[in-house]
């Protein structure tokens, strides 16, 4: 349980990251990620890499400039603008469904108008999940200048869709679904230079 506690990412590392050691049992058909982050970078970096064999983008939320996130669903991606903030805390929410292919994406709470990618595609289980660097191989391939550096905490996954009163639940760490994995309760393996802080 990581309750008041954050993932400190100090410096840009080619290698630090943290692993989840934990992933869905069979494909998703539909997934939500929600988490807080705080930093004070203006270049890209991913915070949450989803990779698999054959897709090193399955699910990538990264934010390539202020202002603007990305969540890609097998390689391809949609763009959401949020208000340019420097050095505040951020907490998103992403999620997708295969039937329609509808992403719902969560900013601070508020819900952004939804949009439409990959309809009718399968997220593969066979998953490595990372935290604060990008995957362009499975569990490898990692880039400096793709790195977090900053502090991020209440990382949540589910293999279902969430209504804004679950991204209020999520944010406040009393989640009302039971999820994949989730602060309360987080299987994490921490690889370089990163610290567990309250």
């Amino acid at each position: 349980d990581l309750l008041y506690n954050v993932f400190v990412f100090p410096q840009e590392t080619k290698d630090s990251h943290v692993l989840v050691r934990a992933k869905p049992e069979q494909p998703l058909q539909n997934f939500t990620v929600c988490l807080w982050s705080y930093t004070d970078l203006t270049r890209p970096y991913s915070l949450f890499s989803y990779a698999t064999k054959t897709q090193d983008n399955e699910i990538l939320l990264l934010k390539p400039k202020p202002g603007e996130y990305r969540l890609y669903v097998g390689g391809k991606f949609v763009s959401f603008g949020v208000p340019k903030s420097i050095a505040a805390s951020e907490h998103v929410c992403a999620s997708w469904e295969s039937t329609t292919g509808i992403v719902g994406f969560w900013f601070n709470g508020k819900p952004w108008p939804r949009k439409g990618l990959q309809k009718g595609y399968m997220v593969g289980a066979e998953a490595s999940i990372v935290l604060g660097q990008e995957q362009d191989a499975f569990r490898g391939g990692f880039d400096a200048q793709q790195s977090f550096v900053g502090e991020m905490s209440v990382v949540y996954m589910w293999d279902a869709g969430i209504s804004t009163s679950g991204v209020m639940e999520a944010m406040n760490n009393r989640p009302d679904k039971a999820p994949i994995f989730g602060w309360r309760n987080f299987p994490y393996q921490i690889v370089g230079e990163v610290y567990l802080k309250p």
